[in-house]
């Protein structure tokens, strides 16, 4: 067993209001910098910039996961995470159709920035990604569960976008299997407050929209690897987030 350093939720020049700074070779070098393993690119509502991240993680010996933030209905927050970068692009193109059509302001939000693999402007997201899709969570849960998307909640411990804050509770129904604090200190009292969440995986991420917000080399999840298999890895961090060990 080996621990695997991670930040499952991260945002790039894509995503409004993060950084133009936060380019998949900027993220990539700077979770190298930090010791980091595996790292998730989950920008909301968007998975446009994931090949470009897959590449730049090759290069610096990361292992990427493709993923978004996808806003319900509700304004809720929760992050989907895909095996495979087929499958995350295929959600992307469904997603698309379900955004308001409301237009970007890139003076107020910023550019919405697709970029390559060389961090080269390739395109712009017209509508405003940070608005909410009009899937309600369960037909979210479903939608991206189709595509073979782990998801859970963001942030749970946080007022903003966090399931608890609006729904006042994290519904058993929806068949969470991990959860997503934003700060290591919070799990303790949302757990002796919700006792039920207790029986749930947990991780802690950033939600980095800053190369300074990017976790350091912190909290880690242990995998039963072998060496030089990024796939395996990848194998056995799924069954974790979604209970299988």
């Amino acid at each position: 067993m080996t621990p695997y350093y991670y930040d499952l939720h991260i945002h790039s020049c894509l995503s409004p209001c993060a950084d133009d700074d936060m380019t998949p070779n900027n993220i990539a070098g700077m979770a190298a910098l930090k010791g980091l393993q595996v790292l998730a690119l989950t920008d909301h509502n968007s998975c446009k910039n994931c090949p470009a991240f897959f590449e730049a993680c090759k290069r610096q010996g990361i292992i990427p996961i493709a993923g978004m933030e996808l806003s319900t209905a509700e304004d809720i927050h929760i992050v989907c995470l895909f095996e495979q970068l087929e499958d995350a692009m295929r959600f992307d193109e469904v997603v698309s159709g379900h955004l308001m059509n409301n237009q970007n302001k890139p003076e107020i939000f910023g550019g919405q920035l697709i970029l390559n693999g060389n961090d080269e402007q390739i395109g712009t997201e017209a509508k405003l990604l940070i608005s909410a899709t009009d899937l309600w969570i369960s037909d979210a849960i479903e939608l991206a569960r189709s595509f073979g998307a782990h998801v859970h909640p963001a942030h749970i411990d946080r007022e903003s976008n966090g399931i608890i804050a609006i729904l006042g509770d994290v519904p058993n129904e929806y068949g969470f299997d991990c959860l997503e604090f934003n700060d290591l200190d919070n799990i303790a009292p949302l757990k002796g407050k919700y006792p039920h969440i207790s029986e749930k995986k947990h991780i802690v991420s950033s939600d980095a929209h800053h190369l300074w917000d990017i976790s350091e080399a912190d909290n880690f999840i242990m995998i039963d690897d072998e060496l030089y298999s990024s796939s395996l890895v990848r194998k056995r961090l799924f069954e974790y987030l979604n209970g299988q060990n």
